[in-house]
């Protein structure tokens, strides 16, 4: 699966070093070939296009890479939580891991806005 806002190596950096060592691995599939981490990946990536009403993937080669910077942490925020939430035994508490999901989805909802900010548009699409 190609993944355009960011690779795994992202995702599991955000989600950290207690993390399920079988997702830093690279051997937890969802189906056939397909990686997991990368699954989530492109799930945020239809998110972020979704709730943003704009095709960001379509357009990423024009961006500059500020916006790259933040579509980035944004797909890598997302796809963090989701490997949080996969495997918590690692971490060591509950309290541990739903701190770094709360931070996570902070980000994740700090980025989305920036993104959706119709006074950002021109810095971001370079029109």
């Amino acid at each position: 699966m190609v993944t355009t806002f960011c690779v795994s190596g992202a995702v599991l950096k955000k989600a950290g070093v207690n993390v399920n060592t079988g997702l830093s691995g690279g051997t937890v599939f969802l189906s056939g070939s397909n990686f997991i981490v990368d699954t989530w990946i492109n799930d945020a990536e239809s998110i972020i296009n979704s709730i943003t009403r704009n095709n960001w993937v379509a357009d990423y080669s024009a961006l500059n890479a500020n916006v790259k910077d933040i579509l980035r942490d944004a797909a890598a925020s997302y796809a963090a939580m989701n490997c949080i939430n996969y495997d918590m035994s690692g971490f060591t508490s509950r309290l541990e891991a739903q701190t770094m999901l709360d931070f996570l989805r902070d980000c994740f909802s700090r980025d989305l806005e920036t993104l959706k900010q119709k006074e950002n548009e021109t810095f971001m699409t370079g029109a």
